[in-house]
């Protein structure tokens, strides 16, 4: 398979130069004291773990359990485990680093019903293979324009669930109700995990993913409030970000640096501007 990867990203980065720019970009504003050489060694270790993982997520299709299992290890579900026994639903939030598509498999090891909150994409033939790929693991979906629909029916059938975010998307503006510094940059940030865990009563969880070697991590938990109505409005959401931020900064590479994350720097409302 990571045969097929390394021909991938000669193919689409050396000749290709897939979204190249963007990323140039995104990694000069993150990192605006790295020299233009470091910077050109990151990109290029980005794109070495870019194609691994889009090689991994089509590999969820076809992979045992016992190997998915080998390769993508929970270090301390003892967290997760102690809101079986509060009957407690979980909000799982992390970021779009390392892998962050095998952790579907989490379903084999915890009682709480596993969701994935995503985005449907406009390609209709895409977005049924990521649901069929992203189900193969004891976990459904669940369309962010359907989310607080279904976890009322959720609440109302008592079922303990645990709904899995990647929460560092760049909001819509119509959305961006809060701004916060993000790699050094000012941007507007998703809260939709804190505002439905403090409407549901929901624990809050961080997952840190850490790539061990090709083809293996190691997800940790970290729990950011198990009383979400009880913090502050948008602290829970600077907590995530802070801890994204500081996973990031260790390991830049692993960063899904292909996403236009900044792209709304430039329209700062007068309250934010002094962050």
């Amino acid at each position: 398979m990571y045969f097929f990867s390394d021909l991938a990203r000669f193919v689409l980065y050396t000749i290709g130069r897939y979204r190249v720019k963007v990323v140039r970009k995104n990694l000069r504003l993150a990192f605006p004291d790295k020299s233009e050489k470091e910077l050109k060694t990151l990109e290029k270790k980005f794109y070495d773990h870019f194609f691994d993982t889009l090689l991994e997520m089509m590999k969820s299709m076809t992979i045992s359990q016992e190997e998915i299992h080998k390769r993508y290890v929970f270090t301390n579900l003892e967290v997760l485990k102690k809101y079986e026994d509060t009957n407690q639903s979980i909000m799982l939030v992390m970021g779009h680093y390392a892998n962050w598509e095998w952790v579907m498999c989490m379903g084999d090891f915890v009682k709480h019903e596993g969701f994935g909150i995503y985005t449907p994409l406009a390609n209709k033939k895409i977005d049924s293979l990521i649901r069929k790929i992203r189900k193969r693991n004891n976990a459904e979906l669940i369309s962010r324009y359907n989310t607080v629909r279904v976890m009322l029916k959720h609440r109302a059938e008592h079922k303990l669930a645990l709904y899995g975010l990647i929460s560092d998307q760049s909001p819509q503006m119509r959305h961006a109700h809060h701004w916060a510094k993000f790699l050094g940059v000012t941007v507007p940030v998703y809260a939709g995990a804190e505002i439905m865990a403090k409407k549901f009563d929901a624990a809050v969880v961080f997952m840190k993913v850490e790539k061990v070697k090709r083809g293996y991590y190691n997800a940790t938990f970290q729990v950011i409030s198990d009383t979400p109505k009880e913090v502050p409005n948008y602290q829970i959401t600077d907590t995530f970000n802070q801890l994204l931020e500081a996973e990031i900064r260790k390991k830049p590479e692993y960063y899904l640096w292909t996403h236009n994350r900044f792209k709304h720097k430039d329209k700062v409302p007068d309250e934010y501007k002094h962050l």
